[in-house]
């Protein structure tokens, strides 16, 4: 019976060690371990920590970039004059100092280019690749689309001439490139045309362009310097033209009118620097740009006016007035009897040159002379005998 009760007791004890092992496989196979769950947890946690950071960076990468504001420039020209091209038309002595008396550290010779550092009165402080140091600005050119940008430039002269005489093409000259005139912009940050004009008739022609575009009108620009070799090529060939046949000669040549009214053989107000070839054109289209810090309504599209010729039609079809007037009287042109071809396009254009003080000659509905200039350099005149083709011009 002993026996018994001790097998039995042993069966019990199997029994119950059995069901201890497997309570202890079943809790460690159905619940992990804390550490385990709390690993798991932050696992999750920091998938969509990632998940929500990359989210972030997706939002901000698809953020518009901050667009700059507005800033037009408050000075005498739609932009500063510093860091604009200028160039020497004359042998132009480049001093130590802003003072007359000053030593003078190089002169440099015509058709030199040169960045305008700063403006100190009648002085410019320049830098160009032979020198650095102060200039006469009054006996200077400056880059005129350097300081307004808002005008269309169009020199067809530099690769497209449309000198016609009497609506006859003029042999070795229509439709050619009388000189190199564009060049790399980096202050436009485009290709642009050089267009050299002296200091004090820039101004003008600002001026001008202002009161044009308050009628929602722009200075369609063609020319201002041209050298005189390329001059001398047209008055050479329109002459030549003229002899051989008689309606270009009546229309060029024929009292009370004579050639040298629609071109020189000699030294011109073009190659002096206070001579402008211009025509007005509609507004269709204005972008603002951005140039340093400063902003720009820029013309994009226009519609040229009809005006009573074609721009450089060499003719008396071009004529402002019946009759020759001279051109160094700022006044006498206001005498005399307008020709009836002269439409509200041309007599606006007019209007906006007199009004900013220039003078308008009397054989071109197109070009304006700065007689203040003129007497301002009239010792020291250019002869055009050099070419400008380089654009030292930065950022303002």
């Amino acid at each position: 019976m002993k026996r018994n009760k001790k097998i039995i007791l042993g069966l019990m004890l199997v029994i119950m060690v059995a069901a201890a092992i497997s309570f202890l496989i079943f809790n460690n196979v159905v619940n992990p371990s804390t550490d385990q769950t709390e690993t798991s947890t932050f696992a999750n946690n920091s998938s969509e920590e990632a998940s929500s950071t990359t989210d972030t960076s997706q939002e901000s990468s698809s953020e518009e970039p901050a667009q700059q504001e507005e800033n037009p420039y408050e000075g005498e020209f739609e932009l500063p004059v510093k860091n604009a091209s200028g160039f020497a038309p004359i042998d132009l002595d480049v001093k130590s100092e802003a003072d007359d008396d000053a030593k003078t550290q190089e002169t440099l010779t015509p058709g030199t280019a040169f960045r305008i550092l700063q403006e100190e009165g009648d002085w410019w402080e320049v830098e160009s690749d032979e020198a650095k140091g102060w200039v006469q600005h009054q006996y200077a050119f400056i880059n005129l689309p350097d300081v307004v940008p808002s005008a269309v430039y169009n020199n067809t002269n530099t690769y497209s001439s449309l000198y016609r005489s009497s609506g006859i093409d003029i042999p070795e000259v229509t439709n050619t490139s009388l000189y190199d005139g564009k060049a790399d912009n980096e202050r436009l940050q485009k290709e642009e045309f050089v267009i050299p004009v002296l200091y004090t008739t820039a101004k003008k022609i600002n001026d001008a362009q202002s009161q044009a575009l308050e009628n929602d009108e722009s200075l369609l620009i063609y020319e201002t310097y041209r050298p005189h070799n390329a001059q001398k090529k047209v008055y050479d060939q329109l002459t030549e033209l003229a002899d051989e046949n008689s309606t270009v000669k009546a229309g060029a040549d024929t009292a009370p009118w004579e050639m040298f009214w629609f071109i020189h053989d000699d030294v011109s107000n073009h190659q002096k620097g206070y001579a402008i070839d211009v025509s007005l054109a509609q507004i269709d289209e204005q972008e603002t740009e951005f140039y340093g810090d400063y902003s720009v309504d820029v013309v994009k599209g226009y519609t040229e006016y009809d005006m009573p010729s074609p721009m450089h039609e060499l003719s008396v079809a071009s004529a402002v007035f019946t009759a020759p007037v001279t051109a160094l009287d700022p006044d006498a042109w206001k005498e005399a009897e307008l020709r009836s071809e002269m439409n509200q396009a041309a007599l606006s254009l007019q209007d906006y040159f007199v009004n900013a003080g220039m003078t308008p000659l009397a054989s071109e509905w197109w070009h304006f002379n700065d007689l203040e200039a003129k007497d301002q350099v009239e010792d020291h005149e250019s002869d055009g005998e050099y070419s400008i083709t380089d654009v030292l011009s930065s950022q303002p």
